[in-house]
């Protein structure tokens, strides 16, 4: 079986192409970007640069693959999303010509990886949040741009399955992290940017770092290992809709520093910019609908993730210095 993703250069891209590779998959990895420039080049995949959200490129990139996740998109963590909305919604160039290429070359199942950023605003504006359900991304009113562009896609997905027998499903990612991911330049998670900020600390020995906003902001934070499995077996499975793929183990900004000081042996000084890009308030998955489906749910703790994000992190900045 030829199975494509797109986005395979990007963080999440990487360790699936890895993964299927492992499974003895024939896969086919591509990504808009350079491949000096890719997160991760697998040798046993066939690497392409290409442009998903062109026509041409589309078409010539989906045809003999039988299955198909489209992970490319224009994205990057908070800070990124609320200053490039229009960039965000031009995704949805490559959301609707990966769709009309997968439907030309007879493609069989068409995985699309949506956001919880689809969710209603109204519903997140507490720290102490209600986990979010499948329901509640309607009546619409998602992250302005971002969230627009995935809950529109997440649509299309939908009439293409109803109109023309293209087996789409769709994920709503929450918050995906680990190693080999961006962790600097202005497109990183929350994640990755305080295991940074901590480790730049601990090389350096100044123990202050900046926190966007006043830290009590909450959210959930999914280990890429379960991210991973999640998305295969969406793909593999009968659900038709939206659900969410995320942990439900809620946390705010400032108890995610602490898990971090733990790892790095340190204790940092806050400097909260509470006029930085901070976006709602809080935001946690509910996964009944997963579990009742697929009889799991993610687990992996953030203790038992971020070890493994900030080793990594840590470790690219002291090669790099």
């Amino acid at each position: 079986m030829t199975v494509l993703v797109t986005g395979g250069g990007g963080f999440i891209g990487g360790h699936l192409v890895g993964r299927l590779l492992e499974d003895g998959y024939e896969v086919r990895s591509v990504d808009v970007k350079g491949l000096g420039e890719w997160h991760q080049v697998h040798d046993g995949a066939e690497n392409i640069v290409a442009d998903c959200s062109d026509p041409v490129d589309a078409h010539k990139i989906a045809e003999g693959t039988e299955e198909i996740y489209n992970l490319a998109a224009d994205m990057g963590g908070m800070g990124f999303i609320e200053n490039n909305k229009a960039e965000c919604m031009l995704s949805v160039l490559t959301s609707t010509n990966m769709l009309v290429a997968a439907r030309d070359a007879g493609t069989r199942r068409f995985f699309y990886s949506s956001s919880a950023c689809v969710y209603n605003g109204a519903k997140q504006q507490s720290a102490d949040v209600t986990a979010l359900k499948e329901e509640d991304a309607y009546p619409g009113d998602p992250e302005d741009g971002y969230g627009w562009e995935k809950l529109f896609s997440e649509r299309m997905a939908r009439h293409f399955r109803e109109d023309y027998g293209l087996e789409t499903r769709v994920a709503r990612y929450h918050n995906v992290y680990g190693p080999e991911g961006t962790y600097e330049g202005g497109r990183e998670k929350a994640p990755a940017a305080l295991s940074r900020k901590i480790a730049q600390a601990k090389l350096s020995g100044d123990h202050t770092i900046e926190v966007w906003g006043d830290g009590e902001q909450s959210r959930s934070f999914m280990y890429i290992d379960d991210c991973i499995r999640g998305t295969r077996e969406i793909l593999a499975g009968d659900n038709v809709e939206p659900v969410n793929l995320g942990s439900a183990e809620l946390v705010t900004i400032n108890q995610m520093i602490g898990i971090l000081e733990e790892i790095a042996g340190i204790k940092v000084e806050k400097n909260h910019d509470l006029t930085a890009p901070q976006g709602v308030r809080g935001r946690n998955s509910d996964n009944t609908m997963f579990r009742s489906i697929y009889g799991w749910e993610p687990s992996i703790s953030l203790a038992t993730g971020l070890e493994a994000t900030y080793r990594w992190i840590y470790d690219q900045l002291v090669a790099a210095s």
